[in-house]
C-alpha cells in the first residue's frame, strides 16, 4: 500500500505539473503532505518532516544555486559569451561550424541554463549559419544538444547540485563534476552528429533571410571581454572542487595546508570565488551591475531554490514513510546488481521528463524517490553517487518535446516547424538520453 500511496504522490506532481500548469513548487509541497499523512504520520510529525526537509537541503545546496545563477547572468550580460564562442571558432575553425556551436553549448551551459544560453548565442549561430553556409536548423540542433548535455549532467547547474544533495552525495562535488564533463562529451558528439547527418537537411525560412553579420553582433556588445577573464568564472570554481577533493583524499588531513585547500574547495567557497572573479567582467561596477544584475540573478534563482526545497521535503517525507526499510526487506534480485540498477533512476526520471517537461523536476523528484533505495542495494562512496547522478541526469535527457520550455525556445529561434523540430531535437535528446545512460553503466562496470 505505501508505494501506492508514493505512486499517486508522483502521478499528481506529474499531471498538477502538465495538466493542470500548477507550479512545481506547489505541486511537489501538497505530494509531500498527502504522502506523509496518507501513510499515516502523526499529523505534527509531516509538519516538521516538511520544514526539515526542505530546510535541510537549502543548507546545503542553496548558496550554491545562487552563487551559480549569478556567474550565469554576468557571463550572458557582459558579452562573455560571445567571446568564448569566438575563442572555440578560432581553434575548432570556420569548416565545421555545427562542432564550434556543439562546443559552445557544452562549455556555456555549465553555468547558464540551457534556455538562456540558447536565447543568448541565437543570433551568433544564425550568423555562423550564413557563413558557413549551413542551415540553421543543423546549428540550432547542434548548439541546443550541446547545451543540454551540461545542463543536466554538470554541476553549478541546478539540476544535478540538487541531484546530488538529495542522494547524499553534496561532499562529492568534486567527482560528479568530473565524470558529468566526461559524460557529458559523448552527449554533445551524439547531438553534433544528428546535427550534421539529420538537421543539416532541414530548410526553414530564415535560411533564406539575411543575418546579422558575425562581427556587427560581435561590436553590440562594445568592448569584449579578454580571454582570460571570460572562461576565469567557470574555470576556476571547477579546479578549486577539484584540488579540494584531492586534498581530502591525500596527505596529512591535519596539516594547515590541507584544510585550506578543502576549504576553498568547499562548493559554496568555490562557487563565491566564481562570483567575485566574474566581477572582473562588469563593464562597470555601479548601481545597475552590482545591484541590478545581481538582483536579477536572484530572481531567476529563486524558482529553482523553491522546486529544489520543495523537492527535498517531498524526499524526506518518503524516507520518513520507512520505504526505506520495506525496501531491505525485499530481494530486488538482479534490478539491486551492479550497473544494473542505474536503469531504475535512468527510467524513473525518462518517464517524469517525458511526462511533464522539466529536466530540472525530474532530476529533483528521481533523485527523492531513488535515495532510499541506494543503501539497500549498496551504493556508496564518491563514483558510485556520481553515476547515479548521471544515470537521473540521464533519463532527465529522454525527451525534450512540447511541453519542454526548450523545445520551444529551439523551435522558435530556429524558425523550425513543431514536426521538423521533433525530427530534428527531440530525437536527437533521445539519442543523447540512451548514449548518456550507455556510458554511464561502461564507466561502473569499468571503476566499480
Amino acid at each position: 500500500m505505501l508505494f501506492v500511496i508514493i505512486l499517486i504522490g508522483v502521478l499528481f506532481v506529474i499531471f498538477a505539473t502538465a495538466k493542470l500548469h500548477l507550479h512545481p513548487f506547489l505541486a511537489l509541497i501538497i505530494s509531500s503532505f498527502f504522502v506523509g499523512i496518507a501513510s499515516g504520520m502523526p499529523l505534527l510529525t509531516v509538519a516538521d518532516t516538511v520544514n526539515n526537509g526542505f530546510g535541510s537541503l537549502m543548507t546545503s545546496i542553496g548558496i550554491v544555486i545562487v552563487a551559480g545563477t549569478m556567474i550565469g547572468t554576468i557571463l550572458e550580460r557582459s558579452g562573455a559569451a560571445y567571446r568564448m564562442a569566438e575563442v572555440v571558432l578560432r581553434i575548432v575553425g570556420k569548416k565545421h561550424p555545427q562542432l564550434a556551436m556543439s562546443i559552445i553549448g557544452y562549455i556555456v551551459s555549465i553555468p547558464v541554463f540551457c534556455d538562456s544560453g540558447f536565447i543568448i548565442l541565437s543570433s551568433l549561430q544564425k550568423s555562423l549559419a550564413k557563413r558557413a553556409k549551413v542551415t540553421i536548423a543543423s546549428m540550432g540542433v547542434a548548439l541546443a544538444t550541446g547545451l543540454y548535455a551540461t545542463h543536466v549532467l554538470v554541476p553549478p547547474t541546478p539540476g544535478p547540485i540538487a541531484a546530488a544533495g538529495n542522494i547524499g552525495a553534496s561532499d562529492y562535488l568534486g567527482t560528479v563534476i568530473v565524470i558529468g564533463l566526461l559524460v557529458a562529451i559523448p552527449a554533445t558528439l551524439v547531438g553534433y552528429i544528428w546535427a550534421t547527418k539529420v538537421a543539416s537537411k532541414i530548410r526553414v525560412a530564415a535560411d533564406d533571410e539575411e543575418a546579422l553579420d558575425y562581427e556587427e553582433i560581435i561590436k553590440s556588445y562594445g568592448k569584449m571581454p579578454s580571454t582570460f577573464k571570460a572562461f576565469l568564472p567557470i574555470i576556476l570554481p571547477i579546479l578549486l572542487i577539484g584540488i579540494g577533493s584531492i586534498a581530502s583524499l591525500v596527505g596529512d588531513p591535519e596539516a594547515s595546508i590541507n584544510v585550506f585547500l578543502q576549504f576553498l574547495g568547499k562548493p559554496i567557497v568555490a562557487l563565491l570565488l566564481g562570483v567575485f572573479a566574474s566581477f572582473l567582467l562588469l563593464p562597470e561596477m555601479n548601481e545597475t551591475t552590482l545591484s541590478g544584475w545581481i538582483g536579477d540573478s536572484l530572481k531567476d534563482a529563486a524558482p529553482i531554490l523553491l522546486i529544489t526545497g520543495a523537492g527535498g521535503s517531498f524526499g524526506t517525507i518518503i524516507k520518513e514513510t520507512g520505504v526505506g526499510e520495506m525496501l531491505q526487506e525485499m530481494d530486488l534480485g538482479s534490478l539491486a546488481q551492479g550497473s544494473l540498477f542505474l536503469l531504475v533512476p535512468f527510467l524513473i526520471a525518462a518517464a517524469l521528463k517525458t511526462a511533464q517537461g522539466s529536466s530540472t523536476t525530474a532530476l529533483v523528484i528521481t533523485s527523492t524517490l531513488v535515495a532510499p533505495m541506494l543503501a539497500t542495494a549498496g551504493i556508496d562512496g564518491a563514483i558510485p553517487l556520481a553515476l547515479v547522478v548521471m544515470a537521473i541526469g540521464a533519463g532527465a535527457m529522454t525527451v525534450s518535446h512540447v511541453n519542454d520550455s526548450f523545445f520551444w525556445v529551439v523551435t522558435q529561434y530556429s524558425g523550425m516547424e513543431v514536426t521538423q523540430a521533433y525530427k530534428a531535437q527531440t530525437v536527437a535528446t533521445l539519442l543523447q538520453g540512451i548514449v548518456t545512460i550507455a556510458v554511464s553503466m561502461i564507466l561502473w562496470l569499468i571503476f566499480v
